[in-house]
C-alpha cells in the first residue's frame, strides 16, 4: 500500500513535519511493507515556510525588527527567483516579549525587512504567508521597511503600529524600493475578510491580538484614515483594495500589499500544493492521511486538512484524517472528502496532557489506524474492531 501523509501543524505541540513523522512511525510498526511519503502542508499561515523548505527551497536567516521593535532571528526561503516569507517569522504573536500583547503598537516592519532581504538575493516573485500576525497596522510597517514614508503634521515619521495610523498627515512613496514595485507579490491566505467594517481586520482579529473595544475603534479609525491617505497617493487601486477579499488578513498587511505593491491573493492551501508538487506526488496513492490540530467548522472554510482532502477526493484517493480533536459530524466529514477522523482527545481527554504527548499519541494512532486498515482489508466491509471507537466516519 502506498500512503501519502499530508499533515498541517498540530498547533501548540507539533510542526507539520513532526506530526507526519510520528504517524509514519506508528503505521510502519504495524505495516512495515507500507510505502509512505510525507508532505508537510499549510494553509498559507504558520508552517508554509517549512512546507517550502521540504519542497526544496533554501532556508535563510536574517536579524530583523520584531513586532515590538526588539531584534529577532527570522527565516525565509528561496528557490531561484522565488521567495517564501512567513509573516509570523518576523511579526508574529509568538515573538511578543513575554507574550505580552501590544494591539496598538505592534508592527509588520520586520516582515518588510525580510522582503528586502529576498530582493537583495535577486528574487522577483515573493510569496507572503499571512497568518499569525501580532499587529493591525495595515501593512504600514512593511511598506516603511521598503522605503515608504508616513509623516505627521510636523513632517516627522509617525510611530509604528496601528495605534498611530490616524496621525499620518502625508504619504511619500518616492523612496519605495523600485525592486519591490516591479516584483510579483502573492498573498497566500484563505482569509477573505476586507480591511474595514464588522468583518474587517480590527473587528475580527483585533481581540486575538489583545484589543479591547476602545482599541478596536481606534484601530478601525486608523486603518480607514490610512486607506484614505494611500488613495490620495496611489489612486483607485488603493480604494479597490480596501474591499478586496483578504485585505484584512494579517492585520491589514493584505491591504498594504495589494494597494501599494499590486499583490494578488491566492488560496494558501492551493499555493502550498503547488510549492510541494502535491498533485503529482498524490498520483498512484492508495490512501491520503490528512490532519491538523483541530477539525471544526472553520476547517471547512479552506483550512489545510480539508483543502487537501478535497484535492484527494477529486482524484479518487480515499482520505483519513487525524486530529487533536474534532467537532464535525460524520456527514460533514464525508462531505469534505474524509471517510474517517481519528481524534487524539479520544485517547487522552486531558487537553494539557494531549498537547504534551502529541507525538506519542500520534504514533499510537498510526498503529491503530494501520491495524484498522488491515482488518478492513481482511473482512472487506465487516464491522470495525473495538480499536476504532475513537474515530468518526467509515473506512
Amino acid at each position: 500500500m502506498r500512503i501519502v501523509i499530508a499533515t498541517d501543524k498540530f498547533k501548540g505541540s507539533l510542526s507539520a513535519t513532526e506530526a507526519a513523522h510520528s504517524l509514519s512511525r506508528g503505521i510502519k510498526a504495524v505495516s512495515p511493507e507500507a510505502v509512505i511519503e510525507e508532505i508537510p502542508i499549510a494553509d498559507g499561515g504558520e508552517g508554509t515556510l517549512d512546507a517550502a523548505i521540504t519542497a526544496g527551497f533554501t532556508r535563510h536567516l536574517e536579524t530583523v525588527s520584531g513586532p515590538t521593535g526588539q531584534p529577532v532571528r527570522a527565516a525565509y526561503a528561496t528557490r531561484g527567483h522565488k521567495a517564501v516569507i512567513e509573516l509570523a517569522q518576523a511579526s508574529g504573536l509568538a515573538l511578543l516579549p513575554g507574550m505580552t500583547l501590544d494591539p496598538l503598537g505592534a508592527t509588520s516592519f520586520g516582515t518588510g525587512q525580510l522582503v528586502q532581504a529576498a530582493l537583495n538575493r535577486g528574487c522577483t516573485e515573493i510569496i507572503i504567508g499571512a497568518g499569525g500576525s501580532a499587529s493591525t497596522d495595515g501593512g504600514a510597517g512593511l511598506l516603511a521597511a521598503l522605503g515608504a514614508e508616513f509623516l505627521d503634521a510636523d513632517g516627522s515619521p509617525v510611530a509604528m503600529g496601528g495605534g498611530a495610523l490616524r496621525e499620518i498627515a502625508s504619504v511619500n512613496l518616492d523612496g519605495l524600493d523600485h525592486r519591490a514595485q516591479s516584483a510579483r507579490f502573492v498573498l497566500a491566505s484563505d482569509v477573505d475578510h476586507p480591511l474595514l467594517g464588522l468583518h474587517g481586520a480590527a473587528a475580527v482579529f483585533g481581540p486575538q491580538k489583545g484589543a479591547n473595544e476602545h482599541d478596536i475603534k481606534k484601530l478601525e479609525g486608523g486603518l480607514a484614515h490610512f486607506a484614505q491617505m494611500l488613495e490620495t497617493e496611489i489612486g483607485p487601486r488603493s480604494r479597490d483594495a480596501t474591499a478586496a477579499p483578504g485585505a484584512g488578513s494579517a492585520g491589514g498587511v493584505g491591504y498594504g500589499l495589494m494597494a501599494a505593491l499590486g499583490a494578488r491573493r491566492e488560496s494558501g492551501v492551493e499555493l502550498v500544493h503547488q510549492l510541494t508538487n502535491f498533485e503529482h506526488r498524490l498520483e498512484g496513492a492508495d490512501l491520503l492521511i490528512s490532519g491538523e490540530g483541530r477539525l471544526d467548522h472553520q476547517s471547512l472554510g479552506g483550512k489545510a486538512a480539508v483543502g487537501t482532502a478535497k484535492a484527494a477526493m477529486a482524484r479518487g484517493v480515499p482520505v483519513i484524517a487525524v486530529c487533536g480533536s474534532t467537532s464535525l459530524t460524520s456527514p460533514e466529514l464525508q462531505a469534505a472528502g474524509i471517510s474517517r477522523a481519528y481524534s487524539l482527545r479520544d485517547l487522552e481527554p486531558n487537553l494539557q496532557r494531549c498537547l504534551e504527548n502529541a507525538s506519542s499519541l500520534l504514533e499510537t494512532t498510526g498503529r491503530i489506524l494501520a491495524e484498522d486498515l488491515r482488518y478492513a482489508e481482511s473482512t472487506r466491509g465487516s464491522q470495525p474492531p473495538a480499536t476504532q471507537r475513537h474515530s468518526s466516519g467509515q473506512l
